[in-house]
């Protein structure tokens, strides 16, 4: 498929096998991997910091603010994807998380497990536009303009609305949450990769010119991130095999309401769109903007907030094990339905 890279077009493959490996290595280590979860300075755990530094920056480095002064030109997109992203997806998310594993799940799962899992359904809601958007944006031919402004402004978005809007969601929940606990998680997932980006974008750009930034030193930093995320998912599992290998049903528990948030936020978007009258070109990536997560901040935040062992980490992984295939199947909805 041209547009997609080896490592994301397999990337669903790639997680299952984490999975194993990192369950494998939690039982043949035992209680000894535990003492990579005593290696933390603020609340912020040492080894997860930089990988999510390396699965974060590349995302990072493509953000162009010098991108921010076309905003006029496609108003109408714009106000839609940060409406959906930031007054709607998260609450729907918290919506389905807390019908699902409070109610409808409650023979299965435990009351304390439920808010753990409604905690990293929050966690992803309050996330969006990861750096897969510009993929999905280009396989369903979106507006590449378009969706690199729609990406600025949602991480300018990111550092003000992503704290307080976790901590009114996890209000339905039994956790209190510390403040400076995510205040810090921001600052060392978004804040700190984002300056270093923007700082490296215009100095490469400068010395090596745009071209060679986007047609070298782009694709080579892209292994990077997925091989980050992918030691993530190792490590993860690694403290999270006992759960797994006890209970594998929750993993298809956990994925039914990630599913259904991910399609509504999508048809809630399209057809948002179409009443607006907006382009195929905006449309498609408004939607595929809107219904994917920033899965690398949410999983971050979720080891910060709860730990390795969390059930709230434990959905964040999930939310990566399903985004691949789904984004996929509504590339092709978007472009069967197609329009001039």
């Amino acid at each position: 498929m041209k547009g997609i890279g080896f490592f994301e077009r397999y990337l669903t493959l790639w997680v299952v096998l984490c999975i194993a490996i990192g369950i494998g290595i939690g039982a043949l280590l035992g209680d000894d991997i535990k003492i990579i979860a005593d290696w933390e300075y603020a609340h912020v755990n040492i080894p997860v910091a930089i990988l999510v530094w390396m699965m974060v920056f590349p995302m990072m480095v493509q953000i162009d603010f010098g991108s921010l002064k076309n905003v006029r030109k496609n108003l109408k997109g714009l106000g839609l994807t940060v409406i959906v992203n930031w007054l709607i997806k998260p609450f729907t998310m918290a919506f389905f998380a807390w019908i699902f594993f409070d109610n409808i799940f409650a023979a299965w799962i435990s009351p304390e497990l439920a808010d753990e899992y409604i905690a990293g359904a929050i966690l992803l809601g309050a996330a969006p536009c990861t750096a897969m958007v510009f993929v999905w944006s280009y396989l369903s031919k979106g507006d590449a303009n378009y969706t690199l402004v729609q990406v600025s402004v949602n991480d300018l978005i990111l550092l003000v609305a992503f704290v307080p809007i976790v901590q009114l969601l996890l209000g339905i929940t039994d956790f209190q949450i510390p403040y400076d606990v995510l205040v810090t998680s921001v600052i060392a997932f978004v804040v700190i990769p984002l300056a270093a980006g923007f700082l490296v974008n215009k100095w490469l750009i400068s010395a090596r010119g745009l071209e060679w930034f986007n047609a070298q030193f782009l694709p080579k930093l892209k292994p990077l991130s997925i091989t980050a995320l992918l030691s993530t998912l190792v490590l993860l599992f690694a403290f999270q095999g006992d759960q797994i290998l006890n209970a594998p049903f929750f993993i298809l528990l956990i994925a039914i309401p990630l599913t259904l948030q991910t399609y509504f936020i999508f048809f809630l978007s399209w057809f948002s769109g179409r009443f607006l009258k907006l382009p195929y070109q905006i449309c498609a990536p408004a939607a595929m903007i809107g219904a994917s997560n920033f899965f690398e901040l949410a999983v971050a935040v979720a080891i910060a907030l709860f730990g390795l062992n969390s059930g709230a980490a434990l959905v964040t992984v999930v939310g990566v094990l399903i985004e691949v295939p789904i984004m996929l199947s509504l590339v092709k909805i978007a472009k069967k339905w197609s329009y001039r």
